[in-house]
């Protein structure tokens, strides 16, 4: 069945932060999304496309709206929902206060399922289509979570939770059997429909050598899997890896030596490397993931876009939300919040750097442009809709915008959740919001 989407389009093709940003995208102020089985099938100018149209084709006329491709959020915790806004110190404060005791409840299926169902709906109702999410070191906790993702016909990655030291005994796994259950997770569910594996050790810290060294053998035997974890988020956890693997030469060598860098290796965090790590990461094609409600709602630090995109040797970087340390699951508050970032170091971020880094900028860093990120025929119809005119306020500021960036800033300032009038997931509408009310359509 054929449908349409007419509105304003927006869709990346490049690198804002290494190309100048004419070049980097393509917008259609009357653009028409036409898909067919899930698939985008063509996109361009609304009165060249219509007449092409048959009869039977459903068009629906966003014409208060912005098409963007759904965002992607490159790390988030789906066990965290329930310790979002939890009162913490730093990190490993926090981890112990809240996290591990939270993550303790997901060895019930049914527990993990009802959290797995909030958690996507929450991520559709800020119009994020995909994610790279951590479980817990239950199986249970991943299959709760793909099963439910298959349901709503999502693209996300996920994995089980490696950790076999420093943690409670509750959470803790062995290198045996998380390399097993790892294993039985990967060949259940990676590539079932739109589901991707990740290997997820949790960080350095909480996986011996031995299993740091079996979920690297694991990750090499199984091409096309992903792997992540975190890095050099906070400086007490620098100072406590270079204790635990003293013979490694910084943070990212703890990875390194265990085979653990390359494409579809993700990182969350990222604030405080060096500038050997940065060309190791680029040299690995790894990625960064930027969480910055995170790192200030954790005191962490300060992300480094220039270090990041140094044009020598730029590094693969994607947006994240970082549920529940991070304190928002939209894409477009975490864009605001990324904008101060830069600000805090005396730089600053372009909205079309920013729309970019929730994009197609997600998608390179995901290694999925081919699936998803961009508005392109041939890619999946996972798209977002943002209302220009969800509250007066909005609506009023923006008739004051004079150009296309103008609009895009203003958006990634004042607009989040509620600002999301729809999200298609391979072409079906999953959410929608009708004068004001949150209405889901039933999952597949």
């Amino acid at each position: 069945m054929e449908l349409a989407l007419r509105g304003s389009v927006l869709s990346f093709t490049d690198n804002p932060f290494l190309a100048p940003e004419e070049d980097c995208y393509v917008f259609e102020e009357d653009g028409l999304v036409v898909i067919e089985n899930g698939k985008i099938k063509k996109v361009g100018h609304a009165p060249n496309l219509l007449p092409e149209l048959s009869p039977e084709t459903k068009i629906t006329h966003y014409k208060s709206g912005l098409i963007l491709p759904g965002f992607i959020d490159c790390h988030v915790h789906y066990p965290q929902i329930e310790v979002i806004g939890a009162y913490g110190k730093q990190l490993i404060d926090w981890l112990n206060k809240y996290t591990f005791v939270a993550e303790q409840k997901y060895k019930d299926l049914d527990y993990a399922k009802q959290a797995a169902d909030l958690f996507l709906r929450e991520l559709l109702q800020s119009g994020t289509t995909s994610a790279s999410v951590f479980c817990t070191v239950a199986p249970q906790s991943v299959d709760a979570f793909f099963e439910t993702s298959e349901k709503f016909g999502m693209l996300n990655l996920a994995g089980k939770v490696l950790m076999d030291r420093n943690a409670p005994e509750g959470l803790l796994d062995t290198a045996q059997t998380g390399y097993d259950q790892s294993k039985a997770l990967i060949e259940k569910w990676h590539g079932r429909g739109r589901n991707l594996y990740s290997l997820t050790p949790r960080f350095a810290p909480t996986s011996t050598p031995e299993q740091m060294e079996m979920t690297g053998a694991l990750w090499k035997e199984f091409p096309g899997t992903y792997l992540q974890s975190h890095i050099s988020e906070n400086k007490g956890e620098i100072e406590w890896v270079q204790e635990l693997f003293p013979d490694c030469k910084d943070y990212l060598d703890v990875y390194d030596h265990f085979g653990q860098l390359g494409e579809r290796a993700i990182y969350g965090h990222g604030i405080h490397l060096s500038e050997r790590e940065f060309a190791r990461l680029h040299e690995t094609g790894t990625t960064l993931a930027h969480c910055p409600t995170s790192n200030l709602f954790l005191g962490s630090g300060l992300f480094s876009f220039e270090k990041a995109y140094d044009p020598a040797r730029p590094v693969h970087a994607g947006l994240a939300t970082d549920v529940g340390g991070g304190t928002s699951f939209s894409q477009l508050a975490t864009m605001s919040e990324a904008y101060k970032v830069a600000q805090m170091r005396g730089s600053s971020l372009r909205a079309f750097q920013a729309f970019y880094m929730a994009t197609r900028g997600a998608a390179e860093a995901l290694y999925l442009t081919d699936r998803v990120g961009s508005i392109e025929p041939g890619l999946d119809a996972d798209l977002t809709v943002i209302d220009l005119k969800a509250t007066p306020l909005l609506e009023y500021r923006l008739s004051h915008a004079e150009t296309l960036h103008d609009i895009l800033f203003v958006l990634m300032i004042l607009a989040e959740a509620q600002s999301i009038k729809a999200t298609y997931v391979g072409g079906k509408c999953l959410m929608e919001r009708v004068n004001g009310s949150v209405r889901f359509a039933d999952p597949l």
